[in-house]
């Protein structure tokens, strides 16, 4: 029988990085922008068209391997949840301060949401940001803009509360409290707005709480302090409260210019007070995210900052923010990313010392929009392996009870080589379980579990609930296991095995003997992985050939292989070019 597969073949001029299996561990995130409805909701829809959105971004971020939703519940001193401080967001129902009706909780219900399909949730707060433009609609009398006018830094265009005054950070930290005691969340996100951005920016609107409070600094050195002392206070709040909760800032990307050599652009340090170094020197935040919104080259160089920031994280993770918006002219104007940019970006992060992982500006671009095809290069390629997201080395290392009583059944009727998966929460152990790690094992590895158990390319996915369906990619006898995952990444033992027969799904009467996966990479740059299965032993050949059916390369040439998964490696010639090419397979 000879089944084969289409791909297209990139010959680049500068050297590519080399691929392997995706990290077992590693951060994968996207921001869903509440702030103008920028991703979600739709504001004055009804309740069960908004929850009936949230569950498809969620869905379509989950296939795209997305393991974290950073998701705005305040974006200008109000709420996307209920709050006992703040009135509900305009950009919710239309009318700020209005409830939706019938009501639910958009941030309870998106962290349950997420949870079931093994994704963290961090809640993205906008701290001081009060009212983005007054011309989109008047804030209610509970708003704090009216009922602290004094607190409050007008720039016309935009208000903020004032970093320098104690009371407004005694407020915020109370307000970012209240949802870290009372919300299952995983994590606590800043974004970058601090002091404004231009146009906006401060010069002497701040005069009143200098005079009062900034004896004995400069106006610049008390302004960073002001942002650094309120960071302090959230992290203080946080390890009293929830220690388990982790806590990121999305600084702007570029700390000073100049830094390093050859950067130029706004400087965070200087014009928003931002300290991001000082920040992580001190242990403030667990993890960075900085807004490395620009392709490699240039003065905003991709290739320079990501390094930069792996050099001063001080052993906090590093998770760089892509700016997957710009691939896409729904939401980017001027000159688009190539392609290749943003997955040569990801590359980048895995081959750099230092970086644990990526977020992506913003969901729709994973979830409604091509951004050229990159959803697809996640889930087919960068992202083809789920992951669990890194473990802290600060945090808790306790593992949670293992699993018991795993069991599988094939489904009644099924025809696509379907298996259900059940097994009881652990009821033991030194901290909970948050999530559940599903490993698939062929045949070839069962021999040994440990070991087949460390990479991702048997991790069959990550849930939050305590049963999974999985279809096997082809025939032979699987091996299953379950393991429980920590707040914190941490890995109870596994459960009991079981082994499940998977199966080819075919049209009735048909029967396929071997299954050909999508080469990975693809398109290719300097190698590719062709992976096959068997449904029973046979000789087999692998040949690569152009569009005109010509032989470019043979990788086995009637080699005997048995009834399991294989895979062999193709790496071009110097002599192959750019092209379209098919993987050809006789068995």
């Amino acid at each position: 029988m000879r089944v084969f597969y289409l791909f297209v073949l990139l010959i680049l001029a500068a050297p590519a990085l080399a691929q392997s299996d995706p990290p077992k561990h590693e951060f994968r995130g996207a921001w869903i922008a509440t702030v103008i409805n920028l991703d979600w909701p739709t504001r004055g829809a009804s309740t069960a068209s908004q929850k009936e959105d949230l569950v498809f971004h969620l869905d379509k971020l989950q296939q795209a391997g997305i393991n974290a939703a950073l998701f705005q519940v305040r974006s200008e001193a109000d709420a996307m949840y209920d709050s006992p401080y703040e009135p509900w967001s305009y950009w919710l129902t239309g009318e700020q301060g209005t409830a939706p009706d019938p009501f639910y909780d958009p941030l309870a219900f998106a962290i349950e949401e997420a949870h079931k399909r093994g994704m963290e949730l961090h809640a993205w707060f906008n701290p001081y940001r009060a009212d983005r433009d007054p011309n989109d609609y008047q804030p209610v009398a509970s708003h704090v803009v009216n009922q602290h006018p004094d607190w409050i830094l007008d720039f016309g265009s935009i208000k903020i509360l004032d970093p320098g005054l104690p009371e407004v950070r005694d407020y915020v930290t109370t307000v970012i409290t209240d949802v870290v005691r009372r919300y299952d969340i995983d994590g606590l996100h800043f974004d970058d707005y601090f002091y404004p951005y231009p146009p906006n920016t401060i010069t002497n609107q701040d005069d009143a709480s200098f005079g009062e409070h900034g004896a004995g600094f400069t106006r610049d050195n008390w302004r960073r302090f002001n942002v650094f002392r309120f960071i302090r206070q959230v992290r203080d709040s946080i390890q009293t409260t929830r220690p388990e909760v982790v806590f990121g800032i999305s600084p702007f990307g570029i700390w000073k210019s100049g830094v390093p050599e050859g950067i130029v652009g706004l400087d965070a340090y200087n014009t928003l007070y931002a300290d991001a170094v000082g920040w992580l020197d001190n242990d403030l935040i667990d993890y960075v995210t900085p807004q490395l919104y620009w392709p490699f080259g240039g003065g905003q160089d991709y290739g320079k900052l990501a390094p930069w920031w792996a050099s001063v994280r001080n052993a906090r993770h590093l998770y760089p923010g892509h700016g997957l918006y710009r691939s896409e002219p729904a939401t980017f104007s001027n000159t688009l990313y190539g392609a290749s940019e943003v997955p040569r970006q990801v590359r980048f992060n895995r081959a750099t010392e230092g970086i644990q992982g990526s977020v992506f500006f913003r969901a729709r671009n994973l979830t409604l929009f091509s951004s050229k095809g990159f959803a697809d290069s996640l889930k087919t390629d960068l992202y083809r392996y789920p992951a669990l997201p890194p473990p802290m080395a600060w945090k808790s290392q306790d593992a949670p009870g293992t699993p018991t009583g795993l069991t599988t059944t094939a489904p009644a009727g099924n025809q696509t080589g379907s298996v259900d998966l059940t097994w009881e929460a652990p009821t033991s152990g030194d901290t909970d379980a948050r999530f559940y790690a599903v490993y698939r094992v062929p045949p070839s590895e069962a021999g040994d579990l440990a070991a087949a158990l460390t990479g991702s390319r048997n991790l069959a996915a990550v849930t939050g609930e305590t049963a999974y369906t999985d279809t096997p990619p082809g025939d032979g006898l699987y091996t299953y296991v379950v393991t429980a995952v920590s707040a914190n990444s941490i890995e109870s033992a596994p459960s009991n095995a079981v082994s499940a027969q998977g199966a080819t799904a075919s049209e009735p009467g048909t029967q396929f003997a071997s299954t050909l996966e999508v080469p990975r990479p693809n398109p290719v740059l300097t190698q590719t992985e062709i992976r096959f299965s068997l449904r029973a032993p046979a000789s087999v050949t692998v040949r690569i050939v152009d569009a005109l059916g010509r032989e470019v390369a043979r990788l086995l040439d009637a080699a005997p292989r048995a009834a399991d998964a294989h895979a062999v490696m193709w790496r071009p010639e110097a002599s192959v070019g750019s092209g379209t090419y098919f993987v050809v397979l006789d068995a």
